[in-house]
């Protein structure tokens, strides 16, 4: 059995060579970009199924035509983002390898950093991953109501809490609300003790985390305690006009009809709404219908709201979640209609 390194690995059949040099040359940039011991390089080459080689700047793919094509797009863009000093991590290189797509790239040439939509925060700048984030972050900043509908890992919730916590610094709104739905996901929790914000926080346990990462714990802790950052049920949003906010609804696949309705129409001036969910994964009771299904029909030509569709190739979590979510809309296509759906 051959126990080779996978970085010196003979290459498969029908390759190709692919070389170039990445400009300018910079060795701390070079050294961060291959990682501890190539490890970046390795990570690509294993996803791949490709060998780099490189001596400073000059590389060389050998892989089959196709892959040697990405990996090029790939090293290109990311030591482009390098020019900041930032530290690369295995975990941007996962994320730019789920977001490369053979078909788009091998016609596409590597996109400027200065194109790039960043979203900078206290504690992190948060960059975008594809093509399809790039435009949910550009409409979320250009719109007042904001929809981003797909399968679970595409970044829509994070982006969104990255955009929210990005306007608040700016003093472009004057507070941040997380609303979400409480409906179990298919499981009896019972009673939950507690005042309200407790009862609700373990459904808004993603959207804290987020907020952890991107302002920091006691950050968010003190801007809770001033109602900066307030936490409700879905419910307690009837009655309310919601001025100089970001309004963050999630799991909105969870919504009825009606609740959808009196949530749109809480937003009043210097508001930005989005609303994130998957219509594939709905925990309403059975025979009632998703608010989110149904407004995605009422409202697709409405000027001033923006729906951004992912899809499985836009999962930037582990590998086999896209394949998970793959499988399991073939399998749902073959399927009778939900009557929730």
């Amino acid at each position: 059995m051959n126990t080779a390194d996978t970085h010196t690995r003979q290459a498969p059949e029908a390759e190709t060579r692919n070389t170039f040099t990445l400009e300018p040359n910079d060795a701390n940039r070079l050294a961060n970009l291959c990682g501890p011991m190539n490890e970046h390089l390795k990570q690509i080459e294993k996803r791949l199924n490709i060998s780099i080689h490189n001596r400073g700047a000059d590389f060389a793919l050998v892989g089959s035509e196709q892959a040697a094509l990405v990996a090029q797009h790939i090293l290109q863009r990311l030591y482009a983002e390098l020019d900041g000093g930032q530290i690369l991590t295995a975990d941007e290189v996962h994320l730019a390898l789920q977001q490369s797509d053979v078909e788009s790239i091998s016609t596409a040439t590597p996109a400027a950093p200065n194109t790039l939509t960043l979203i900078r925060t206290a504690k992190c700048t948060v960059r975008p991953r594809g093509a399809n984030q790039q435009r949910y972050v550009k409409a979320v900043q250009s719109n007042d109501i904001n929809f981003g509908v797909g399968p679970a890992g595409t970044g829509k919730t994070y982006l969104a809490v990255a955009c929210a916590v990005e306007a608040l610094l700016k003093d472009e709104v004057e507070r941040i609300l997380l609303v979400r739905p409480a409906v179990e996901a298919g499981e009896k929790l019972g009673f939950l003790p507690g005042d309200l914000s407790q009862k609700v926080d373990p459904y808004l346990r993603p959207l804290y985390d987020a907020l952890f990462e991107m302002l920091g714990f006691d950050t968010v802790g003190k801007l809770i305690e001033r109602n900066v950052i307030e936490v409700a049920p879905l419910a307690y949003m009837r009655g309310r006009t919601l001025n100089n906010s970001f309004v963050i609804l999630d799991e909105s696949q969870n919504t009825t009809r009606e609740q959808m309705k009196m949530f749109l129409t809480r937003i009043g001036f210097g508001s930005t709404a989005v609303i994130t969910g998957d219509p594939s994964q709905i925990d309403l009771p059975r025979g009632q219908h998703s608010g989110l299904k149904h407004v995605m029909d009422v409202l697709a030509n409405v000027a001033g709201i923006s729906f951004t569709y992912f899809l499985s190739k836009d999962v930037v979590r582990h590998p086999l979640v896209q394949r998970i979510v793959e499988a399991y809309e073939e399998h749902e296509a073959q399927q009778p209609d939900d009557p929730r759906r």
